[in-house]
C-alpha cells in the first residue's frame, strides 16, 4: 500500500486520472475507425467492404492478451508494464497512420492492441494496490467514466476528423495523450510487483490464442483475406481442434490459465456462452450501421458519426432501469425476451432506406441502445454473481477475453456476409443496400438464437450480492 492509500478517491488523487485516460484511449479506438473506414478504403486503394480486418485484429489481439495481462503485471510490476502498454499503443499509433497498405494497417493494430489489452487490467490492478479496499468500488467507478464516453464519442469525433484533416488523425490524437500518459506513469504509478506467482501456464495460453486467432482468421476469410472454401475449413478445424486440446490440458494441470471449475458454475457457463454468441450480432452494429449509412445512403463521415450518437446516449441512459427490472423479473426472463429484442430490433434495420425519414432512424437506434445495454449489464452481471472471492478474478478475466474475442467474430463473421451477398447481388444486380439488409437480417437471426442460451437459467436466479462485472464491454 503506497502513499495513495490515504488518499480520498472523490478527490481523484493523479493515479486515478492517469488509469481512467488509459481507459479512454482504449476504448475510444474500440470504435473511432468504424466511421474513417470507406475514406481509408479509398486511401489505401481498398473496397470499403473489405476492411473489416481492421477492427478484427485490434479486439481479437486484446483478446489474446488480456489472459496475460495480471501475470505479466505481477511478474515485471505494474509501472513497467503500464508504461510498456503505453509505448506500444502509441507506436501502433504513429504506424496506424504512416500505413501505405491494408496490410501495413492490419499489423499496425495488432500492436495498437496489444497495448491496448494492457490498459485496463494494469491499471485496474494499480489502482486495487493503492486504494483501501472499501473504497476500490468508488475508485472504478470513477475510472469507468472515460470508458464510457470514448465509445459515445468515437464514431462522431471519426467521422469529423475524416472531413476537416484526414483519417489518419484518428491514431495521431493518440500520440499526444499517450506521451503525457506515460510521463504521468513514470511520476505517479509505482513498480509494485505481486507475491510469488504460480507457474504461467504457456501451453494453455498457446493453444487457447492459436484458437482463437485461426477461428478469427477462418470466420474472415471469404472476404478479407481471400482465401478458398477448403483453406478456411482446414483453419476452423485447426481452430476447435486448439481449443478442446486446452479444455482436456486446463482439466489435468494444477495452475491453469483458467480453471474447468468455474464451469460447474451454473450462472458462469451459461451466461459466458450467451456472451459469446449474443455479442456477435451486437459487436457488429458499430461496424455495420455506418458502412449502411455512407455506402448505402451516401452519407458523410461526420453524419454517419454523429447517427451513432442516439445509441450511446439510450445506453448511458439504461443503466438506471436495469437492476429493478432483474430484481422483479429475473435473469431468465429478462435476458431470454431481451436478446429476442435486441434480435428483432437489428433485423428492423432492414428498413433503412433513402425514402426513409431520419427520425424513425433515430428512434431505431435509440431502441437498439436501450436493450443492448440491458443485454450487456444483465450478461455480465449473471456470469460473475455466484462466483467465489477465489474464482471472481480468474472469471473477470475469462470474461473480458470472450468479450473481445465476441467482438472480433462479429465483425469478421459481419464482413464476410456482407460480401457473400454482394458477390451474389452482382449476379442480379441489387444495390448494395440490399447486401447490408440481408447482414442485418443475418446478425439478428443469430442473436435470436442465443435467446435459447439464457433459457436454461434457473427462473430462482435474481438480482443479489454480485461482483462489481468488467467495464470492458461499455
Amino acid at each position: 500500500m503506497n502513499a495513495s492509500a490515504s488518499a480520498e478517491p472523490s478527490k481523484h488523487p493523479p493515479l486515478l486520472w492517469l488509469v481512467a485516460l488509459g481507459f479512454f484511449m482504449q476504448t475510444l479506438d474500440s470504435t473511432i475507425v468504424n466511421t474513417a473506414l470507406p475514406a481509408m478504403a479509398s486511401s489505401l486503394g481498398e473496397s470499403p467492404l473489405r476492411m473489416q480486418s481492421v477492427v478484427v485484429v485490434y479486439s481479437l489481439t486484446m483478446a489474446m492478451l488480456i489472459p496475460a495481462s495480471g501475470w505479466l503485471a505481477d511478474r515485471f510490476g505494474t509501472q513497467r508494464v503500464y508504461l510498456a502498454a503505453i509505448f506500444c499503443f502509441v507506436v501502433g499509433s504513429l504506424c496506424c497512420a504512416a500505413s501505405r497498405s491494408l496490410t501495413q494497417l492490419v499489423v499496425a493494430r495488432v500492436l495498437q492492441g496489444a497495448g491496448g489489452a494492457m490498459l485496463l487490467p494494469v491499471g485496474r490492478l494499480a489502482v486495487l494496490r493503492a486504494v483501501s479496499s472499501q473504497r476500490f468500488l468508488e475508485a472504478m467507478s470513477f475510472v469507468a467514466v472515460p470508458g464510457l464516453i470514448g465509445p459515445l464519442i468515437g464514431p462522431t469525433l471519426g467521422g469529423w476528423l475524416v472531413v476537416v484533416a484526414s483519417w489518419h488523425w484518428i491514431f495521431l490524437v493518440n500520440v499526444p495523450i499517450g506521451i503525457a500518459g506515460g510521463i504521468a506513469t513514470f511520476l505517479y504509478m509505482r513498480n509494485e510487483k505481486g507475491p510469488e506467482l504460480a507457474p504461467f501456464d504457456v501451453p494453455g495460453y498457446l493453444m487457447l490464442s492459436i484458437g482463437m486467432v485461426t477461428i478469427s482468421i477462418a470466420l474472415d476469410g471469404l472476404s478479407g483475406f481471400g482465401m478458398r472454401h477448403a483453406s478456411m475449413l482446414v483453419l476452423l478445424i485447426f481452430g476447435l481442434a486448439n481449443l478442446v486440446a486446452y479444455w482436456l490440458h486446463a482439466s489435468q494441470r494444477e495452475y491453469p490459465l483458467f480453471a474447468t471449475t468455474l464451469f460447474k458454475v451454473p450462472t458462469f457457463s451459461i451466461g459466458l456462452l450467451g456472451n459469446l454468441f449474443a455479442r456477435l450480432g451486437s459487436g457488429s452494429i458499430p461496424f455495420l450501421v455506418p458502412l449502411t449509412l455512407q455506402i448505402g445512403l451516401g452519407h458523410t463521415p461526420i453524419q454517419a458519426g454523429v447517427m451513432m450518437l442516439p445509441i450511446s446516449i439510450s445506453a448511458l441512459l439504461t443503466k438506471q432501469v436495469v437492476t429493478p427490472l432483474i430484481r422483479h423479473f429475473g435473469y431468465k426472463r429478462v435476458l431470454t425476451l431481451n436478446t429476442l429484442l435486441v434480435g428483432l430490433t437489428m433485423m428492423s434495420f432492414v428498413f433503412i432506406a433513402p425514402e426513409q425519414p431520419a427520425w424513425i432512424r433515430v428512434i431505431q437506434l435509440i431502441i437498439f441502445g436501450f436493450f443492448n445495454s440491458l443485454q450487456f449489464t444483465a450478461m455480465n452481471t449473471v456470469v460473475l454473481k455466484d462466483l467465489t472471492p477465489m474464482q471472481a478474478s480468474s472469471g473477470n478475466t475469462l470474461l473480458s477475453m470472450i468479450q473481445m474475442l465476441s467482438m472480433s467474430l462479429g465483425v469478421a463473421a459481419a464482413g464476410t456476409l456482407i460480401n457473400i451477398f454482394t458477390n451474389i447481388g452482382s449476379r442480379v444486380r441489387p444495390s448494395a443496400l440490399e447486401a447490408f439488409h440481408s447482414t442485418f437480417i443475418c446478425v439478428g437471426l443469430i442473436t435470436c438464437a442465443s435467446a435459447w442460451i439464457f433459457a436454461q437459467l434457473s427462473k430462482d436466479v435474481r438480482k443479489g450480492e454480485e461482483k462489481e462485472p468488467t467495464e470492458l464491454s461499455g
